[in-house]
């Protein structure tokens, strides 16, 4: 008995994160209901234009990386890639927090309505090469090599009835070379034979994407240096910009990978700085994330004006990127509104209770303003 209560208590916590996960996704999912026939003889039914829509509402600050991502789908739903080769390949790079990984998260939310509906290997895991079995699978002769298992999700890869599956290779500088030259062979032929032969992975209906790290140092020091330096004497248009800062992140990426390997990426993205411009912009959108989980409890919440400049100037860390601003939000919104809301709030029946964030004396308080209240 112990062990069947156990595993009710386990089918009860995954029907409740489940739950959670689902009311996080809610409002932001394209429909996933498959295009009608546009009269185009294409495998692949999902609207390019919804999906934007959706990314560019998530993903701010980041022009260049959502255009590339906007041809590359628009590659794929015209099914005229490579059919031997992944749909895509595509490498992110730039310094933390500036929203490489969180773009996969936002395409895979638009595009099968689940942003976890990726299948995401952390390089950082397969640092040292005796880790890489759990890339390529036990070589003959060892322990689970018959089974050729491995951290891989054939299910995610292959993706869906008119839908491209998706892959994220995260931190990919901290993989170890017997890994990268498994990758090599996956961008090659589309094809992962696990040591053992046993078993065949297919990314030929996946968009597969990287991130990395590489070069943020250097790249963050050149900043500095021409934001010291007089315009008069360094003159640099922003086309001029991107192109050193290209060049500078390129000579980094070959310091670490063999032109092989980067010859095979189809797309090398360098993702900006966060600038100042869209801080107050990324408070709203981490405002509109953080009422997605209120409605379980009837409550949206809103924040003064004051409140949200605030937030947004002392809140970011352009070193850090959005996660300054996401530990900002919760110490300084979340965690108070929490104990406002266990100490103070008083819920209503079913109507939702609007709760306001307002500056009071140098700290932030929250006032009820009443179901379906407006700004006074």
């Amino acid at each position: 008995m112990p062990f069947l209560n156990e595993m009710l208590d386990e089918t009860s916590r995954r029907r409740l994160e489940e739950q959670r996960l689902a009311e996080d996704n809610a409002g932001e999912v394209v429909s996933v209901k498959p295009m009608e026939p546009d009269g185009l003889d294409s495998r692949y039914r999902f609207d390019v234009a919804a999906i934007m829509r959706s990314v560019r509402g998530e993903i701010l600050g980041q022009e260049a990386a959502v255009d590339a991502l906007e041809r590359m789908l628009h590659i794929v739903r015209a099914d005229i890639a490579d059919p031997r080769r992944p749909l895509h390949t595509a490498l992110f790079l730039g310094p933390t927090g500036v929203g490489k990984t969180e773009l996969v998260r936002a395409l895979a939310r638009a595009l099968h309505g689940d942003a976890d509906a990726f299948c995401r290997v952390d390089m950082n895991t397969l640092s040292q090469e005796h880790y890489a079995a759990a890339l390529t699978g036990a070589p003959p002769g060892y322990v689970g090599s018959k089974e050729g298992t491995t951290i891989l999700n054939q299910e995610l890869i292959e993706g869906s009835l008119g839908k491209p599956g998706i892959v994220l290779f995260d931190e990919l500088e901290k993989a170890s070379d017997e890994v990268v030259q498994a990758l090599l062979n996956v961008f090659d032929n589309g094809m992962l034979t696990v040591a053992s032969g046993e078993r065949t992975y297919s990314f030929r209906n996946a968009l597969v994407f990287m991130t990395s790290n590489l070069g943020a140092r250097r790249l963050q020091n050149f900043e500095e240096r021409r934001l010291r330096l007089p315009r008069r004497l360094l003159p640099m248009t922003p086309a001029r910009q991107r192109e050193k800062r290209d060049q500078l992140m390129e000579r980094e990426l070959l310091r670490r990978f063999t032109p092989e390997f980067v010859n095979r990426i189809d797309t090398i993205t360098v993702f900006n700085w966060m600038q100042g411009v869209v801080v107050e912009r990324l408070v709203d959108l981490e405002t509109a994330r953080l009422n997605r989980r209120l409605r379980r409890h009837n409550v949206e919440l809103r924040l003064q004006s004051e409140v949200r400049h605030r937030i947004a100037t002392e809140g970011f860390d352009r070193k850090f990127g959005a996660r300054s601003l996401r530990r900002a939000m919760r110490h300084r919104i979340e965690a108070p509104l929490a104990h406002y809301l266990l100490t103070e709030f008083r819920p209503g029946a079913d109507a939702v209770q609007v709760v306001e964030a307002r500056l009071d004396g140098g700290s932030i308080r929250f006032c009820p303003l009443g179901p379906g209240s407006r700004h006074p």
